[in-house]
């Protein structure tokens, strides 16, 4: 693998070539008010990616994955992910459509994206658990997992509230659903799909050549204290604290 990868520079690199991504893409996006909103999250993301590099540098891979997800983001944001015309695309390519190829009815840019945010970004998610909060065997294969279906949740109630909020037409360019009753549904099945495979891959990945990989799991999922929490624990602050006074 280039020596490039293991740079320190490489981030920097991956930034400048999605600023040049970003801007070759912001040129007459087809729904200009749309494309505000579709961005509004990209610059969050990136603001804080940035600001926290010091301090919480992320693996190389991790910005890749960062950055493939990211393009694909932008491209659904120029075209509003319901008119992204991938069917034009493979057209040229190859003869046909990708719809016509797998009997779609409809456009599924933004399926690949909601299975990529899965697929591409439960990797750094993990590296957050084992990095900060510690998470060891079972615990670091599952709750990436369980962060990914979380924030998809999120998403989705942020796309509610911002179609209730615009409403009209940008509303539903926004929200995307195409007429599909259970959009936001599938939207959160298959980013959970995307995880469940990404960390598949990793587990694999460990258990090939980690030999400790199943005594890191047994010992995660045993019990660490038998004493219950709830009341039994509440009690004991209470009587701690009585005896500090």
């Amino acid at each position: 693998m280039p020596n490039l990868f293991y740079s320190p520079r490489y981030p920097r690199l991956l930034l400048g070539l999605y600023a040049l991504w970003w801007l070759a893409w912001a040129y007459r996006p087809w729904v200009f008010k749309d494309w505000v909103l579709e961005h509004t999250l990209t610059v969050v993301w990136l603001a804080f990616l940035i600001l926290t590099h010091r301090r919480f540098p992320f693996s190389n891979i991790s910005y890749t994955l960062i950055f493939i997800h990211l393009c694909l983001h932008t491209i659904g944001a120029h075209y509003t992910y319901a008119l992204v015309p991938y069917n034009d695309w493979t057209r040229a390519l190859f003869g046909t459509t990708l719809n016509d190829l797998f009997g779609f009815e409809r456009n599924h840019y933004d399926r690949l994206v909601h299975f990529s945010f899965g697929f591409l970004l439960a990797y750094p998610i993990r590296e957050v658990f084992l990095r900060v909060a510690g998470a060891k065997g079972f615990w670091g294969y599952y709750l990436p997992v369980d962060l990914t279906m979380s924030f998809s949740m999120l998403y989705e109630l942020i796309e509610w509230g911002t179609a209730m909020l615009f409403g009209g037409e940008l509303g539903q360019a926004y929200l995307g659903t195409q007429g599909d009753l259970w959009d936001a549904h599938k939207d959160m099945a298959l980013a959970t799909c995307g995880a469940v495979i990404s960390m598949s891959v990793v587990a694999f990945i460990n258990w090939k050549f980690n030999r400790h990989f199943g005594e890191e799991w047994r010992k995660s999922l045993a019990i660490k204290s038998e004493k219950p929490l709830g009341e039994v624990k509440l009690r004991e602050l209470m009587e701690k604290r009585d005896r500090e006074k």
